[in-house]
């Protein structure tokens, strides 16, 4: 009697994956995160020195 615990063929999504996230997109979001700081102290600046222009 064949045990059903053991498959010879691995449904998708049976197993879990050792996949690690790619350099690029690594790379791309911290790229990102950099931008939105540089262009959020662009914002702030603008603001900062409208604010003193009275």
């Amino acid at each position: 009697m064949p045990d059903d615990d053991r498959r010879s063929e691995e449904e998708p999504g049976d197993r879990q994956r050792d996949v690690r996230t790619p350099f690029g997109l690594k790379l791309r979001l911290f790229a990102y995160l950099v931008a939105g700081h540089l262009f959020a102290g662009f914002l702030y600046l603008l603001f900062y020195l409208g604010g003193t222009n009275e």
